[in-house]
């Protein structure tokens, strides 16, 4: 009886942690892959934004324009050319959802206006508090975490980088996002 107890409670609590799943997506990059789990409960507009460009192949031959050691590299909003493509309407500051920027997480790139958000991420490389929500600070709202391979995010952090044009520390040799896949979608509740 004992037994059958504790196997209905152990079904129980794997039935209710595959409903309470999180999305996964997988990264191609030029220089290896990069596993990602969104947090959709606790980040759900931002979450489903990057969805929603993944599932559209918005990523797909995008660059890593921006990469700076110590800090993150950010992508998602450059075509191999360098030219900006273009994006859907900008979402809702989601950094007040108690997640924190740190080593391995991904957070919305935005300007200055908090609610400017759109397809541009970045991937923390380091623990970044300075871009947490503040009194002081709108921060930057996570929304991810790398899952697995970090070892490809520090590799992209150790490229050369310069100028081009207006923009700063651009990999002199292009770092490309080859695609986005969902591997597994969030169970719906």
């Amino acid at each position: 009886m004992l037994k059958q107890t504790l196997f209905a409670v152990c079904a129980m609590t794997t039935s209710f942690s595959l409903m309470a799943a999180n999305t996964v997506v997988e990264m191609k990059t030029s220089l290896g892959n990069i596993e990602i789990e969104l947090f959709n409960d606790q980040a759900p507009v931002s979450a489903k934004n990057f969805e929603n460009y993944v599932k559209a192949g918005f990523y797909t031959d995008t660059l890593f324009h921006r990469v700076i050691p110590g800090f993150m590299i950010q992508g998602g909003g450059f075509n191999a050319d360098m030219s900006e493509k273009q994006t859907q309407a900008a979402i809702k500051n989601e950094s007040s959802n108690g997640l924190k920027n740190t080593r391995g997480t991904l957070a919305m790139a935005r300007t200055n206006n908090p609610d400017s958000a759109t397809s541009q991420f970045f991937i923390n490389v380091a623990d970044n508090t300075f871009l947490n929500r503040s009194p002081m600070n709108a921060g930057y709202a996570v929304f991810g975490k790398v899952t697995k391979g970090m070892n490809v995010v520090d590799k992209i952090t150790a490229v050369p980088t310069g100028n081009y044009g207006m923009h700063q520390n651009v990999p002199k040799q292009s770092v490309k996002i080859l695609g986005v896949q969902v591997k597994t979608a969030a169970a719906s509740k």
